[in-house]
């Protein structure tokens, strides 16, 4: 169980983040077009996976367009945004910002998410969404970067998310 906070205050996740090292756990989320994805659907890339608890808010739309506009500049990296949002909310905040270099996928049909990567909140107004969490996968999808994001309203260490793509 991980302690993070929500304006200050301690609310916790259901576990921790995978180890740097470890092989990510599998995973089948929706996307976008209500199909499956996993992380066998990204073989051969990097993967940079932002989690987040909902895109309608402030600071989780600002590191969804960060890492978008990064990612941009980046071979052979995919930008996986997961949070808890209806697929259709979902493509709606990409289409309306433009957000073209991203890949969107739900929770909304996965029990297992959440608890595999220790994400999931599970006391406090956020409990049942995820906390918000930067992956970095290799092309093997062997960890090698990961931050749990101490405070809720936080942005993520960018700089750091962004130099492990180039390892």
């Amino acid at each position: 169980m991980a302690t993070i906070t929500l304006k200050g205050n301690p609310i916790h996740t259901i576990g921790q983040l995978p180890q740097i090292g470890s092989i990510a756990p599998p995973f089948r989320l929706t996307a976008a077009d209500l199909s499956d994805a996993g992380l066998d659907n990204f073989k051969g890339k990097k993967k940079i996976l932002n989690i987040v608890p909902s895109l309608d808010t402030g600071v989780c739309a600002a590191s969804t367009r960060r890492f978008n506009a990064e990612v941009a500049k980046l071979n052979n990296v995919a930008l996986l945004n997961i949070s808890a949002d209806l697929p259709f909310a979902q493509k709606r905040f990409c289409d309306s910002e433009a957000l073209n270099n991203i890949v969107t996928l739900s929770t909304m049909r996965s029990i297992t998410f959440g608890k595999d990567y220790g994400v999931q909140i599970v006391d406090g107004p956020l409990a049942g969404l995820m906390s918000r969490a930067v992956l970095v996968l290799d092309a093997d999808n062997k960890i090698i970067y990961s931050e749990q994001v101490p405070e809720i309203g936080q942005e993520p260490n960018y700089i750091a998310a962004l130099a492990a793509t180039r390892k």
